[in-house]
């Protein structure tokens, strides 16, 4: 949908299974619940799409040839794509479960998949994802306005975020009070920072984004 129909796009869901028959259903199941669904046999055909595109979730087969569903999961990660992941298997285990957990998945479908639980899965995933999505534009803000300050800079502003005085500051970095000071001034300047708590905040987001120690 376009934005001048006054309306949210349509969530693409991606389907991920060797099986023909499979993935087709499931495909056919999506789109009639008005989402927008595209169907991959393998785990590099997804990647390589969702390289180009994002992707609101991604239905996984466990046991696929060549590639496994884990395989894929794992894969996502390391190319840094937040994809929100089901998955879907005949003959899931509980080590295979529990590591899929701990990569991020969602939820675990035993096949043949109900399609009302098919469908919630998708529901809470796609849900999920858009407070993901909003928690990764808030960390890549965060890491901008960070990259803004100059080494000292952060250094000041990373005591500041610890709750050291200007005079402890000054001590630690071995600098004069008046330099901590003027430092300190545009850390909030650079920051947009309009307190400590939201220069703590901001320190955080950039963190979880990889951009401080």
């Amino acid at each position: 949908m376009t934005e001048a129909t006054g309306r949210a796009p349509v969530a693409h869901i991606a389907v991920v299974d060797d099986d023909e028959a499979a993935r087709t259903s499931l495909v056919r199941l999506l789109d009639a619940d008005g989402y927008r669904a595209s169907g991959f046999a393998t785990g590099p055909d997804f990647l390589a799409a969702a390289a180009a595109e994002p992707f609101a979730c991604a239905v996984l087969d466990l046991r696929m040839p060549g590639q496994t569903g884990l395989e894929l999961q794992r894969a996502l990660l390391a190319r840094g794509l937040p994809v929100p992941v089901l998955f879907l298997s005949a003959f899931g285990t509980i080590p295979e479960t529990v590591r899929a957990m701990r990569d991020g998945a969602l939820d675990f479908l035993e096949k043949p998949v109900r399609p009302e639980a098919l469908l919630a899965g998708v529901r809470r995933a796609v849900a999920g994802g858009d407070s993901r999505l909003d928690a990764t534009r808030r960390r890549a803000a965060a890491s901008a306005r960070v990259a803004t300050l100059s080494p000292r800079e952060r250094e000041v502003m990373v005591a500041v975020a610890r709750g050291r005085l200007n005079k402890q500051i000054a001590a630690e970095l071995g600098i004069t009070l008046r330099t901590v000071k003027f430092h300190r001034a545009r850390v909030m300047e650079k920051t947009g920072a309009a307190s400590v708590p939201e220069l703590v905040r901001l320190l955080d987001d950039a963190r979880e984004g990889g951009d401080v120690a």
